[in-house]
């Protein structure tokens, strides 16, 4: 952080590194002898997807590929313009994010396995921030669902496709509501309801779900276009379960459904660890219907009653999130038992350092989650300011969790950096307070109170138990108050809920 002008409150922090880059960047242009039409900035990462076809997803009449080039489907065409430059059902989706110089695009072949961690495998999930699993009509093998939930919970984006209740295409016993519903209630990270939604066993025959009234969702208003509603060709809905997740959010509502509630839902998002989640109720959505020959294909992609592909490609990037690495847990951590209930060693925050930016996870104060350069954070880019006006003013940053009754040791970590222009060194003018509340928003327990007296010149890690709280959802919250002329800010970054 520079500390050259202690004294400034936020807003005038922001106002002079504006300033200053205006000037450097005018400065530049007058040495150079001419205008600088653009400054140019590092190369954004780009989104690495991955579509899997190893679970029948071409059995009967599906045809849920991007290409019959695989795994690259730039191998069919490099430079794909049309939906038909590449030969598959789902081609209208991987060529138009092909098109937009943003992804790496691959598809795990069929008798392939999914993975997580495996440095063998060259479309192994920790090669990629995104996992699409187009309607697939195999149960996942235990390890399988290790993996998917491994790498949903370390910060990758999970997009399911189901279709209705009976669409077994390979008639081996399983579809897709059987598949999806079999992988969030039976692995061995968490089978507790993690994602906050379960798949209908329903057959819809027709309709054209609405999306609901959200200004500012990334997924209904991406920047592929707005979604208004989708359309049913024999799908299903899913239920929402808030208590369980309350990040489970329906996006699109069947007829007759209340938007917003949990029943009825054809399209939801939810998180799970650091990740994210969408699901959608029918595979015709995303069927463009220009596949292999000899299927029986329905263009659900371009049908003019719905906006299926802004649907599908907003969700896509959303889930793709900045296009950093996924890193794997790695060794994996081993179960232990206590009373004879399984515990995994895991972290239980939702985008913990806050690089999935304001919206995700957390509940805060307008502006609190910024990548502003008038601070700095602890690591990567994004960090939590609290305060910092110079007048009164209060601030506040939430996140409920669940804390497992199997884990006996429960570590609530953060690093904290106070800036501030204070000189006293007796009196706590503007304070943090850390507390944990239930349900009902009572305070149970104060962890700590912070003051301008803490004061430094960098950031510190505090750490407090939680293991008073085994077998209850809290929720942990930060309050910046201030109430003095002279700033004080409160910086944090790089949260953590450690169970064991």
């Amino acid at each position: 952080m520079d500390h050259s002008a202690p004294g400034l409150t936020r807003n005038a922090r922001l106002a002079l590194v504006g300033a200053a880059t205006a000037l450097a960047t005018a400065a530049l242009a007058t040495i150079a002898g001419f205008a600088l039409p653009h400054v140019a900035t590092a190369a954004a990462a780009k989104h690495r997807v991955l579509f899997d076809n190893s679970k029948a997803e071409t059995a009967g009449n599906a045809d849920w590929i991007i290409s019959t080039s695989i795994p690259d489907p730039t191998g069919q065409n490099p430079n794909p313009t049309t939906e038909t430059s590449w030969t598959g059902a789902l081609s209208s989706w991987g060529v138009a994010l092909q098109k937009t110089g943003n992804y790496t695009l691959a598809t795990l072949a069929a008798g392939k396995t999914i993975t997580y961690g495996n440095t063998a495998n060259a479309q192994d999930l920790a090669n990629f921030d995104e996992f699409v699993l187009p309607e697939p009509n195999v149960l996942l093998s235990a390890a399988e669902k290790t993996a998917v939930m491994k790498f949903v919970q370390n910060g990758g984006g999970l997009f399911i496709i189901v279709d209705h209740t009976g669409s077994d295409r390979n008639n081996d016993g399983a579809d897709a509501p059987k598949v999806v519903n079999d992988l969030m209630t039976n692995n061995t990270v968490d089978s507790t309801d993690p994602f906050g939604f379960s798949v209908d066993l329903l057959n819809i025959a027709s309709g054209f779900p609405k999306a609901i009234t959200a200004a500012t969702n990334p997924v209904l208003h991406g920047s592929f276009g707005t979604v208004t509603g989708g359309a049913l060709y024999n799908g299903t809905t899913v239920t929402l379960h808030p208590a369980d997740n309350a990040n489970a959010k329906g996006l699109l509502y069947v007829s007759g459904a209340t938007a917003g509630g949990t029943t009825g839902a054809f399209f939801a998002t939810s998180t799970f660890g650091s990740g994210r989640v969408a699901i959608w109720g029918d595979s015709s959505d995303i069927d463009d219907g220009t596949g292999q020959s000899g299927n029986t294909l329905y263009d659900g992609w371009n049908d003019t009653g719905a906006t299926d592909a802004a649907l599908a490609l907003n969700a896509t990037e959303w889930l793709a999130g900045t296009g950093v690495t996924t890193p794997p847990s790695s060794p994996a951590p081993t179960p232990s038992t206590t009373g004879g209930t399984s515990c995994t060693p895991a972290q239980l925050l939702v985008n913990p350092g806050f690089e999935s930016g304001p919206g995700v996870g957390w509940t805060a104060t307008s502006g609190v989650i910024t990548n502003s350069s008038g601070n700095s954070p602890h690591s990567n880019t994004y960090y939590a300011w609290l305060d910092g006006y110079g007048a009164a003013h209060t601030d506040t940053l939430a996140q409920a969790v669940t804390i497992p009754a199997a884990c006996t040791s429960a570590t609530f970590s953060f690093w904290l950096h106070v800036d501030t222009a204070e000189t006293t060194t007796t009196t706590a003018y503007d304070t943090l307070k850390v507390q944990v509340l239930n349900s009902s928003g009572t305070v149970l327990a104060t962890l700590a109170t912070l003051s301008n007296l803490n004061g430094s010149t960098g950031y510190a890690q505090r750490s407090y138990s939680l293991a008073a709280y085994r077998g209850s959802t809290v929720t942990l919250k930060f309050t910046g108050v201030e109430g003095s002329t002279l700033q004080t800010s409160f910086l944090l970054d790089d949260t953590a809920v450690n169970v064991s």
